[in-house]
């Protein structure tokens, strides 16, 4: 396989970066992401064509409006999923902002913005507990979260029970489905804070130095700290990261809803994290990019809404989401192990070039030994 390369001067090895030996436009369209993209693409072209009402005005309204919550915490989730952890206590996380929010607004008096404030700073203090365990304890993300997941779970609960608060000032709940350009747009309010979020979210990743720090650690967080990369404070920012977008994700689920409850979001994050890796996250690490994630959370959004359309039950919507999923880990790794062969076709099949000019030395010094005996 030809690779770009790097002159040195003699006595240091020469570098190469096969990533750069293939033109522009196949390292672009030929990456999972883009795959992803142009599934979305099919699918929602096809249901616009085919699947009765999908093409009116409320449809992407809806969409957007129930997928937003997963497209918040996608965000924070596909980060701490790159660095080779996992965050599952992310709903619970929402549950326990949405009952904060209720107790707060109609217990204490507080008002809708100062109750949402203290939801996102108790958020932040989850996640906060979910790093400090994670990336100074030294303990695995999957314990520490399924464990967290039940305490914060059961703290919402404790606060409210069984009951639900509705008692929201209808401004809020409003605003919570709001239009952005006005009564007859497709595009809800919510959409707003969530591109602010995904602008900040990729830079972060794609553009800074703590972004090259995240991918580093989910290769091999001993080589990244090794390097320099600070892997506890990365891990911890991120963490809290993850549980101040999921408080705040809890704000606009009991907002859009008009109910505060315990076991709000119960079980959302494995949407989250289905969504995360069909977008082209490796659930290893090391490997991720937001645009497919944005795209996969988009393309189970199109998926359900057609399927509801057409009368489909919830049960099978989850089990065409969950084939989609699973064949999407399976081409990753059949993708890897075709790249890799091919790669060892051409390399087998090239000339070197070093062993071509010892096949010329060697004819060389046998035609001067010919030229030796004839004499």
């Amino acid at each position: 396989m030809s690779t770009a390369t790097v002159d040195r001067p003699e006595g240091r090895a020469t570098r190469t970066y096969p990533a750069y030996s293939r033109s522009l436009w196949r390292r672009v369209l030929l990456t999972r992401e883009f795959a992803v993209i142009a599934l979305l693409a099919i699918v929602y072209f096809y249901s616009n064509a085919n699947v009765p009402a999908f093409d009116g005005p409320l449809t992407l309204y809806y969409l957007f409006l129930d997928i937003a919550p997963i497209l918040l915490i996608a965000l924070p989730m596909t980060l701490v999923i790159i660095t080779g952890e996992i965050d599952l206590s992310v709903a619970s996380v929402m549950g326990l902002s949405s009952a904060l929010i209720g107790v707060l607004h109609a217990d204490a008096g507080m008002s809708i913005p100062l109750a949402a404030l203290v939801a996102i700073v108790v958020g932040a203090v989850c996640g906060a507990f979910n790093g400090f365990l994670v990336a100074y304890v030294g303990l695995p993300s999957l314990a520490v979260t399924i464990g967290t997941l039940a305490l914060y779970r059961g703290i919402a609960q404790g606060l409210l029970g069984t009951k639900a608060i509705t008692d929201f000032p209808e401004k809020w709940t409003d605003l919570a489905k709001e239009r952005i350009f006005g009564d007859g747009s497709s595009y809800p309010m919510i959409l707003i804070p969530f591109v602010i979020l995904l602008v900040l979210f990729v830079w972060l990743l794609h553009f800074s130095t703590f972004g090259r720090g995240v991918f580093e650690i989910g290769l091999n967080d001993e080589a990244a700290h090794f390097s320099g990369v600070d892997v506890e404070r990365t891990k911890f920012l991120l963490f809290v990261l993850a549980g101040a977008v999921s408080a705040f994700a809890g704000l606009y689920f009991t907002l859009r809803f008009g109910s505060a409850r315990g076991d709000n979001a119960n079980g959302l994050e494995l949407q989250v994290i289905a969504a995360v890796l069909l977008g082209g996250v490796s659930i290893f690490g090391g490997r991720g990019a937001l645009h497919g994630v944005v795209a996969g959370v988009i393309l189970i959004g199109v998926i359900s809404s057609a399927m509801r359309l057409q009368g489909e039950t919830v049960n099978k919507i989850n089990i065409v989401i969950g084939v989609l999923l699973v064949l999407s880990v399976i081409s990753t790794t059949l993708l890897g192990w075709a790249q890799g062969f091919l790669s060892r076709r051409r390399r087998s099949s090239t000339p070197i070039s070093g062993s071509s000019s010892e096949d010329g030395q060697r004819r060389q010094a046998a035609a001067a030994t010919e030229s030796t005996n004839e004499r």
